[in-house]
């Protein structure tokens, strides 16, 4: 599991296990489970979710 040691330095140490990210067409980050594959939360500014791995695109003309 990921830890906030220094809370006030703004980075994570270690990455967020079990869940991955990808951007939705309209442009928000969604998070989803790994293991399920649900849709656990979706961002409502259009930054990413911190410390968490992308989500590979799919290959186009496939």
């Amino acid at each position: 599991m990921a830890t906030n040691h220094n809370r006030h330095d703004g980075h994570r140490e270690g990455a967020v296990r079990g869940r991955s990210q990808f951007q939705t067409p309209n442009g928000q980050w969604a998070k989803r489970d790994r293991v399920t594959g649900q849709i656990m939360d979706v961002k409502a500014d259009p930054e990413p979710f911190k410390g968490v791995r992308r989500e590979s695109k799919p290959a186009s003309g496939q």
